[in-house]
């Protein structure tokens, strides 16, 4: 009998009840294609020690086909697209400093193919804790009320994820992909997981939560003045990947 080619696993029938293989002869073994790719270590991987800029390019590769209409509707400096080619995709790049809110984007349903959201994902005591994001959380609003919510401190963090979400919903063609940025935090002396309550937020929406990074810090947080430590310092943050489905039970499918 010939040897299997490379890159094609020969696998045997099935045993009977009785111990014979089944099959048309009791020596005719079955076979099993197996497309193999070359082998490698050069994976995207679930976690990082690394600079978002480090880990964003990798999610993008997986996830979004080139010459995809990606809206980052929090772009900031753009910190995220550093390592990037600027010629990989149609970026439509904006955020609330220039006027652009992302509960209220300017873009017709079904249009986008990427939505990217990276807001202030903690609630700031003192305007401090979160500098990166200061001239977004003063917008936003998220250690008081007013701009569109009722809510504050991390009930306002959530709500600002809320209804991005359901803009990212409008302005997603169906199959979509949205990359959001968030972290845990700890909020009135309680744990709050924001990564799980925005996941159980965005699935109720219809979105699919199709991965999850983690992105380690690398520097040391900053000093606290806690008493005495109740919960873990948090030191590393997310992405997560959903898409927009719209038909119950849909599988995920690759870029090309």
């Amino acid at each position: 009998m010939p040897t299997a080619p490379s890159g094609i696993v020969q696998e045997s029938a099935p045993f009977t009840s009785n111990g014979l293989a089944s099959g048309a002869g009791r020596d005719s073994p079955r076979k099993r294609v197996v497309r193999n790719g070359s082998p490698t270590n050069d994976l995207v991987l679930s976690a990082y020690s690394a600079s978002n800029e480090s880990v964003f390019p990798r999610i993008l590769d997986l996830y979004v086909e080139p010459g995809s209409v990606v809206a980052d509707v929090t772009f900031g400096k753009g910190v995220f697209w550093k390592n990037v080619p600027p010629d990989r995709y149609r970026l439509m790049a904006t955020d609330i400093a220039e006027g652009v809110d992302c509960r209220s984007l300017p873009y017709e349903d079904d249009s986008l193919d990427c939505v990217v959201f990276d807001p202030p994902y903690m609630h700031s005591p003192g305007g401090t804790a979160h500098s990166l994001h200061y001239p977004y959380e003063a917008y936003y609003r998220n250690n008081g009320t007013g701009n569109t919510t009722q809510r504050k401190y991390h009930e306002a963090v959530l709500d600002l994820y809320d209804k991005a979400g359901d803009e990212a919903w409008r302005a997603l063609r169906e199959r979509g992909v949205m990359i959001v940025k968030c972290q845990d935090e700890v909020c009135a002396n309680r744990q709050r997981f924001t990564h799980v309550e925005v996941m159980q937020a965005y699935q109720r929406k219809g979105f699919v939560a199709e991965d999850l990074f983690v992105v380690m810090r690398n520097n040391r947080p900053g000093v606290s003045r806690a008493v005495k430590q109740v919960h873990a310092r948090k030191n590393h943050s997310y992405f997560i990947v959903f898409w927009k489905s719209e038909r119950s039970g849909a599988v995920w499918n690759p870029p090309k």
